[in-house]
């Protein structure tokens, strides 16, 4: 997949990763030990006999974008599961790039198609979605997106979408009171910061909403909330986006595909659309990453 991508959109690269299963497909590349500036594409092996090699591409490449060596991170996906066995303790890249940057909640977002859409919980199971939307963490999701969608796609005034947790949004407390006690009130306390956010809405009329033009992104509450029609419509085409980090960091919109890995024959168009979009989020000062 990354082969495929980087024939399409080429550029100052280090792929850090297992360097035989990339070079099966790139074939032989230049080795470094180190991410650094430079010329064309470069392979940077990550095995080391202990750590799973994934994590530790994911660890050198974000410190290279720390320290000023590259200027963007892009990510394919990992095998959540496989890496829990071997006692990764993050439920995804997310959570470890928060941890390697020193912050405590980065927000996950997509962008890149007809949808826009960030969530407020993430890797968690449904029993205990409920729980973890609370107001404060509701707010911080709001804060986080309009700052980057101000700072980073040049959205003037976001306006932000904001879902329901229960069916049509509570419908006033019938169908539950999370809206009522810890959603309405985050968004009641974003609209006196200055932020233009509608909602609590019922998440079915949210995306349809946003496909009519009414928000420039929609804030759902979790994972398949957000998730389940963001592929419906995007697949391929939207990016993950990790709001809130220092660096800029982007991925695919999808899985590791284990029924085709190793084939030759996934789509590389979500990979190709996060190195365009990484690119497109890189100051015109700064070198290309």
């Amino acid at each position: 997949m990354v082969a495929k991508a980087l024939e399409q959109s080429p550029g100052d690269t280090v792929i850090l990763g297992h360097g035989p299963a990339v070079e099966r497909w790139t074939g032989p590349l230049p080795r470094v030990d180190r991410v650094t500036r430079g010329a064309g594409i470069r392979l940077l092996d990550t095995r080391n006999g202990e750590t799973p090699c994934e994590v530790t591409a994911i660890r050198l490449a974000t410190q290279a974008c720390l320290a000023g060596h590259a200027d963007a991170l892009v990510t394919g996906p990992i095998h959540k599961a496989r890496l829990s066995a071997q006692g990764f303790a993050y439920p995804g890249h997310t959570d470890f790039l928060g941890h390697l940057c020193g912050v405590e909640r980065p927000v996950m977002g997509f962008v890149g198609g007809s949808l826009r859409v960030c969530l407020v919980t993430v890797h968690l199971p449904l029993s205990q979605v409920a729980q973890a939307v609370t107001a404060a963490r509701v707010l911080h999701t709001l804060q986080v997106a309009n700052q980057a969608l101000r700072s980073s796609l040049g959205i003037g005034q976001p306006r932000l979408l904001v879902c329901g947790l229960n069916p049509h949004a509570g419908d006033q407390g019938l169908l539950g009171r999370e809206e009522i006690e810890e959603i309405e009130p985050a968004c009641i306390q974003a609209r006196a910061q200055g932020m233009a956010v509608q909602g609590p809405v019922s998440a079915e009329a949210a995306f349809r909403m946003m496909l009519a033009g009414h928000a420039d992104m929609v804030v759902a509450m979790y994972h398949d909330q957000g998730l389940a029609p963001l592929k419906l419509v995007d697949f391929g085409r939207s990016v993950n986006w990790t709001m809130g980090l220092p660096i800029i960091r982007t991925s695919v919109d999808h899985g590791t595909a284990d029924d085709i890995a190793g084939q030759g024959i996934a789509d590389s168009s979500s990979m190709v659309a996060a190195m365009e979009l990484a690119r497109s989020f890189v100051p015109p000062s700064a070198s290309n990453p």
